[in-house]
């Protein structure tokens, strides 16, 4: 396996550590000061709303937008590795992922999508998740099992005619404050029976359903997922 810079992203590399260093960075620190002064953790400010949207505009008028998808022939087509190196770039301040498109967990939740997701869901969620227009969430964790290995999920499905009753807990949510978060991935047991690795799916859950509830942020190491 070649680990090394391609000539195919050299190029792109260079481009997003200037638009980084010169453009994100000097606003990074001003855009997460106005956390907050809404009242809210997880309102936007229009100060914040201005920085973000206006580097978002930046970066997609430069064709600086979605690198994400990796061994396509959609996108940019890159290697998993050439899109390390972009992804290393962008982790020098907290806002420069979004701004290129590339923050999870919108990306894998895109991937998800484009790859598996049927033609109403990609007009429906896929379209603006790549157009930046909405968030995202993923959701596996659980309070009470061990959901790192994922066979221990207790989140339930059950068939009832044409529709699916879910039913159950999620811990550790990214991306769910969101007030943008339009959209969920949510895994859940759909078989009691049979291999356990064979007993899960996948959800596409809108935000707004009723009976949807978030009860409240959590944090780690003091940090609460804050916009």
């Amino acid at each position: 396996m070649d680990l090394g810079i391609t000539d195919k992203v050299k190029p792109l590399i260079e481009k997003v550590r200037k638009m980084v260093r010169e453009e994100i960075m000097p606003l990074d620190e001003e855009y997460h000061a106005e956390v907050g002064k809404m009242g809210d953790r997880f309102a936007f400010s229009d100060r914040q709303n201005e920085i973000r949207e206006g580097l978002k505009a930046k970066a997609k008028a430069a064709g600086l937008w979605n690198f994400w998808l990796t061994n396509s022939d959609k996108g940019y087509g890159l290697t998993t590795v050439e899109y390390a190196y972009l992804a290393e770039e962008m982790g020098w301040c907290n806002l420069a992922p979004e701004v290129f498109n590339c923050a999870a967990p919108d990306t894998g939740n895109m991937e998800v999508l484009e790859r598996y997701g049927n033609e109403e869901q990609k007009q429906k969620f896929l379209a603006p998740l790549l157009n930046g227009e909405i968030r995202s969430a993923y959701l596996m964790t659980e309070p009470g099992v061990a959901s790192s290995d994922a066979t221990n999920m207790e989140f339930s499905a059950v068939k009832d005619g044409d529709e699916w009753v879910l039913n159950g807990e999620k811990y550790w949510a990214s991306g769910a404050g969101d007030p943008r978060c339009s959209v969920y991935i949510l895994m859940a047991k759909t078989a009691d029976e049979g291999p356990k690795h064979a007993r899960h799916s996948m959800f596409v859950v809108e935000a707004n359903l009723p009976g949807v509830e978030i009860l409240r942020p959590m944090q780690v190491f003091g940090h609460d997922d804050a916009p």
